[in-house]
């Protein structure tokens, strides 16, 4: 009889003391993050990007290569910080996108200018350390 008074607390409901309000799963972002720099063949006369160039250099891709409606496709400037740039745009145009910028060849004053992709991401957290990272491994 004495067992019968031990209560086992392994059959006592558990409480909960956290509770999970909301939960989002994101299969397919909006929007698609790039890193361009800008390559010059005269790098002595190569200077900062701002964002008007930025924005006057990819027009001039998406018109070269898609004509009119390749100027529709929209462009947000996040930061241009020396020959760097990155950029936010629909997912959907990101592949549009890639094949114009790697297909362009500006040139002012007699210098060939071309925009190189350094990455592509559904996310901007995974763009944002590359440079730093490559540094760690080249210097």
């Amino acid at each position: 009889m004495a067992t019968d008074a031990v209560v086992s607390t392994s059959n006592a409901p558990k409480v909960n003391k956290s509770y999970e309000l909301a939960k989002c799963t994101i299969k397919a972002p909006s929007y698609s993050y790039t890193h361009l720099e800008l390559f010059n063949a005269e790098l002595s006369r190569a200077g900062d990007l701002d964002a008007l160039q930025v924005k006057s250099y990819c027009t001039a891709a998406l018109k070269q290569f898609f004509g009119i409606t390749g100027m529709a496709i929209p462009l947000d400037i996040l930061k241009v910080d020396g020959q760097s740039c990155w950029l936010r745009l629909p997912r959907d145009n990101l592949g549009a996108f890639a094949a114009a910028i790697t297909a362009w060849q500006g040139t002012a004053q007699d210098v060939h200018s071309t925009l190189r992709i350094r990455g592509c991401s559904d996310w901007l957290g995974t763009l944002v350390g590359q440079q730093d990272e490559e540094k760690l491994w080249t210097d």
